[in-house]
């Protein structure tokens, strides 16, 4: 497959995941990214007023860094720069869309809806999957070879493992804390 023409200055190469495990060291963790960086603001686990508190003091916080903020299900009122979640969740969206892939089929998936790039995992085990299947390093770089867009390396990730992965870049949700 052919590369798709994405404007590369967009798509982030390091990209932190918000999570309620994670939560206590956002701010340390987010001191480390910058321009070219995003944080994928999740925090499902958070009621909607607290959630909204949680993400305006976390946008600004990346904002002063020049690091992209990008939405998961978040609603439309919130200034975001783009949006993160599977194929059908950003299909619809505007900004920059990241969409979560595990297998061949969701990466065509994500062509369809036209991502702009995205994260496929689990590369290896995850604190947040214990147990869970990973698609290994060998398994994930036939699958990412097989991406026409740009590929981010999810699951068990940390700088070292990702200097390891010749794809566009990597993200974690404890590997930047």
């Amino acid at each position: 497959m052919r590369k798709r023409q994405t404007n590369a200055k967009q798509v982030p190469r390091r990209v932190l995941l918000s999570d309620a495990r994670n939560d206590a060291g956002l701010e340390r963790a987010l001191a480390r990214l910058g321009p070219g960086d995003a944080l994928v603001f999740r925090h499902y686990h958070l009621s909607g007023g607290e959630r909204r508190q949680r993400f305006a003091r976390l946008a600004r916080l990346a904002r002063l860094r020049g690091v992209a903020v990008i939405g998961a299900r978040v609603p439309s009122g919130w200034r975001v720069d783009g949006s993160y979640g599977s194929a059908r969740e950003v299909s619809e969206q505007g900004g920059i869309r990241l969409a979560t892939v595990h297998s061949l089929q969701e990466i065509g998936a994500a062509v369809r809806a036209r991502a702009d790039a995205i994260l496929l995992s689990p590369v290896f085990p995850t604190r947040s999957h214990p147990g869970g299947k990973v698609l290994g390093p060998v398994r994930f770089l036939l699958l990412a070879r097989q991406s026409p867009l740009p590929v981010i390396a999810l699951g068990g990730m940390t700088r070292s493992r990702a200097r390891r992965l010749p794809v566009h870049g990597w993200a974690a949700i404890d590997g930047l804390a």
